[in-house]
């Protein structure tokens, strides 16, 4: 009976030394104090790249349109908010066509398309003297290609960041 009870006793002694966690090192291990390094996720606030990124900078339009889509002025609102944000920040606003009609119908159209952009930035409370517009017409096509798919995406409002982000 003695060594009923003694056996029982050291199986309960050490069992409770077994359901103890082991202590957490507070201390990084190996005389390493320094701090891991981690990597910024995503652009930097503020930059040219989280304008893009974060925002869009290009507005779309139909063929022989210059009127701003549901999805354009969503993309524009998100501008002016950036914009906002960061007020020391001029932009230029790029109209751009697709490679179909002369030069002088598609400067005159990337002109309107620029205005367009512009105009509702302005209407979102950006202040004008921030903002220029250009014309390239079909000048710089994103896509090179003679196919809708191609002048669907150069058919544009492109915005710029041409001062005042951080680099």
């Amino acid at each position: 009976m003695r060594n009923t009870v003694l056996a029982l006793a050291a199986v309960a002694a050490l069992a409770a030394c077994a359901s103890r966690p082991e202590p957490t090192p507070t201390q990084p291990t190996g005389g390493n104090t320094t701090p891991p390094v981690t990597t910024p996720q995503g652009p930097t606030p503020g930059s040219v790249e989280d304008f893009r990124v974060s925002v869009g900078d290009r507005v779309f339009f139909g063929y022989d349109r210059f009127d701003l889509s549901t999805e354009a002025r969503s993309v524009l609102e998100r501008q002016a908010a950036w914009l906002r944000r960061y007020p020391n920040t001029r932009v230029l606003v790029a109209g751009n066509c697709d490679e179909r009609g002369t030069r002088e119908y598609n400067l005159a159209l990337g002109a309107r398309r620029a205005a367009a952009a512009r105009d509702f930035l302005v209407s979102l409370g950006i202040d004008g003297g921030r903002i220029e517009s250009v014309s390239y017409g079909k000048e710089r096509p994103l896509d090179a290609r003679a196919n809708e798919e191609a002048w669907s995406v150069n058919r544009n409002a492109h915005t710029q960041i041409v001062s005042g982000a951080v680099s």
